[in-house]
């Protein structure tokens, strides 16, 4: 029998939650959402495991026209990756890629001063840290999170998503510690093909989640340090 879509990123996120239970009420574990999508995902492992919760930014690098098509991604930390395959397929120029980058930048750059205004980014060093997405798809975006994630010194890097492709999930553990994918459909075709309601994440709603994670959560808003 197919398996069916989640409703929504809510369920999907408690489903996930289930597959973590070993992180359940540990003071080393972080839990850090790729925005939007990720967020509230995140904040039902969150919850559920009685851990902080805060992002961790990063941005598609779309093809000029092809927006949906990844040719790399951005992070926190000035990290940039780029899919060399996709930039010489459709023959994207160092110039177009810079511009892109700037855009992509600009954009990473204001939702760092909306999620998180004046608080500074958590301290992941010596932390088990749980990398959260709605999905893998190409898994562009996760591995500009992990690249960038690294320069922090976390102790052990989690990758945990609800839903990817049974290949690129099968990519990410040479990448990183442990990936927890709760579905791995074969075939895949696509992250929104697995969500009953697949819209958009606002950005009221990423600042209402980490508000309501932080106001249950004191240590989500009294870390201090960054990643460098």
């Amino acid at each position: 029998m197919p398996e069916r879509p989640y409703r929504n990123r809510t369920e999907a996120g408690r489903a996930l939650a289930e597959k973590l239970t070993e992180y359940a009420g540990r003071t080393d574990v972080v839990v850090l959402a790729l925005p939007r999508g990720g967020v509230p995902v995140a904040y039902e492992v969150a919850r559920s495991l009685d851990a902080p919760l805060d992002v961790f930014l990063v941005r598609k690098l779309g093809v000029p026209g092809h927006e949906e098509l990844a040719l790399g991604a951005i992070a926190t930390g000035g990290v940039r990756l780029l899919n060399h395959g996709v930039v010489r397929s459709f023959e994207v120029t160092p110039r177009v890629i810079d511009e892109v980058t700037a855009s992509e930048q600009a954009e990473l750059e204001r939702r760092a001063r909306v999620y998180r205004g004046d608080r500074p980014p958590p301290e992941v060093r010596g932390k088990t840290v749980i990398l959260i997405d709605d999905g893998l798809a190409t898994g562009a975006s996760m591995r500009a999170a992990i690249a960038a994630l690294r320069q922090g010194e976390p102790a052990r890097i989690v990758v945990a998503v609800p839903i990817a492709s049974p290949s690129i999930c099968d990519e990410f553990r040479d990448e990183v510690d442990e990936v927890v994918c709760a579905r791995t459909p074969d075939p895949f075709y696509a992250v929104g093909m697995w969500y009953d309601d697949f819209s958009q994440t606002s950005d009221d709603e990423v600042r209402d989640l980490l508000q309501r994670a932080g106001d249950g959560h004191p240590a989500a808003h009294g870390a201090t340090g960054a990643p460098r």
